[in-house]
């Protein structure tokens, strides 16, 4: 059986049809903490390559913290991106870069600015459910993914970077087109997906020079003047393509990871009565059933690393020079880390999931933001409506052929205003 199981190509997509395949990274987990892979040849416009995979979690909380050994400059794709795209955005860099432009990034996200995004999550979430309201009264019932889930970290980005309202609708649906074209199964093609790209790298690079032109009282045009002392004395500040290169990567990462979570999260607490229950009668259990169903979700399916040197990990010597896949889902649900895993409790303490890294400087920059969203509009969901799953959840299982390749595509469900 380890055999087999270790021999399974983890680039099929048919293995993602039905959200992420937990019984058989059980068994590669069982198996060992690292495999290596065969050459993968499922890969969007990728070279076959061979990758070790790393499912346990003290082995992946090791590959995360240990960056100079775990590089992240080939990208955090599956393969490694081509030399020209080495370093090319904060997610293909390592420190003392990385470091550099985290901290510019961060200059826009002062204790004002974080502030004021807690009331536009407050405010949307509140305005996202008066129309799912009015709609479910109307249609008999919503979409939770792409009425609820969607449009909340989509406007809290657009909200962050400063897109007028009128431009909305269309900045969401090339987002939208970028990550379903990697779905085989979605109908679009790698020409859509290029089209989309253009079209909102273009659009990052006019929004952009409106800022400088005319500076906001906003986000982006923080960080869009940001500067800081480079340790040298000099003064560095991020280039126009890396204000470009950076929207586009919020756009697409902060809004389907949370959508992610928050749709999941549904799912899970509408199938299970006990702990919807507990939650209801004791609020304060938000902040660990948050944690719980961000365990629970694991919206980032892997990152991938290149070692720098030979190594150890998980019992296992990986050759400077190999490319290796950490898979979070698998580390979320290891029997080692968490006691019984494949149990959803709002109560559980500790709870020392991977769903935003397992440390170390790429620990995702954006993680507060995404737990007040998945907060906010979880617990203003359930303390509005009664909600009743109506039908199969349909996901998208594009696999491994991006960061985020399995998420809850349609979810349909009534809802019952709740008598207080």
């Amino acid at each position: 059986m380890a055999t087999d199981v270790v021999d399974t190509d983890l680039t099929d997509a048919a293995l993602y049809r039905d959200g992420f395949p937990h019984e058989l990274f059980t068994e590669l987990r069982r198996a060992g903490a690292v495999h290596r892979h065969r050459p993968a040849t499922n890969l969007i416009g990728e070279n076959p390559t061979p990758f070790w995979s790393v499912v346990r979690h003290d082995a992946i909380q090791q590959a995360n913290r240990d960056w100079e050994t775990f590089s992240a400059v080939d990208g955090p794709g599956m393969a490694p991106s081509s030399p020209e795209q080495r370093g090319y955005t904060i997610v293909a860099m390592d420190p003392p870069d990385h470091t550099r432009t985290r901290r510019l990034v961060s200059a826009g996200f002062t204790p004002r600015m974080i502030g004021r995004l807690e009331e536009h999550i407050a405010r949307r979430t509140e305005l996202i459910l008066d129309a799912v309201e009015a709609q479910a009264e109307e249609r008999g019932g919503c979409d939770i993914v792409r009425d609820v889930a969607y449009p909340l970290p989509m406007h809290i980005i657009a909200d962050i970077i400063g897109i007028p309202d009128a431009d909305r609708a269309w900045v969401f649906e090339r987002t939208d087109t970028m990550l379903r074209a990697l779905d085989p199964a979605s109908g679009l093609s790698a020409a859509d997906r290029r089209g989309a790209e253009i079209d909102l790298f273009r659009y990052a690079q006019e929004l952009g020079r409106a800022k400088r032109e005319h500076p906001a009282d906003d986000v982006w045009t923080t960080i869009i003047h940001a500067a800081i002392d480079d340790g040298a004395g000099a003064s560095v500040s991020l280039s126009e393509l890396d204000v470009d290169m950076f929207f586009v990567i919020l756009a697409i990462a902060g809004s389907e990871t949370t959508r992610n979570a928050i749709s999941q999260g549904v799912l899970a607490l509408s199938e299970r009565p006990d702990q919807l229950a507990l939650l209801r009668d004791d609020p304060s259990l938000m902040a660990s059933a948050t944690e719980e169903l961000l365990r629970w979700s694991s919206p980032v399916l892997f990152f991938g690393r290149t070692t720098t040197r030979d190594v150890e990990i998980g019992g296992v010597q990986v050759a400077a020079g190999d490319r290796v896949v950490l898979w979070y889902p698998s580390g979320n649900r290891d029997e080692a880390a968490f006691a019984d895993p494949f149990r959803f409790d709002v109560r559980r303490d500790p709870n020392p999931h991977v769903s935003f890294g397992g440390g170390g400087p790429h620990f995702c920059l954006g993680a507060s933001l995404a737990r007040k969203e998945v907060q906010v509009m979880t617990a203003a969901l359930l303390g509005r409506f009664d909600i009743e799953i109506a039908g199969p959840p349909a996901w998208s299982g594009s696999g491994p052929v991006h960061n985020v390749g399995v998420s809850l595509e349609h979810l349909a469900v009534r809802l019952v205003r709740r008598r207080h």
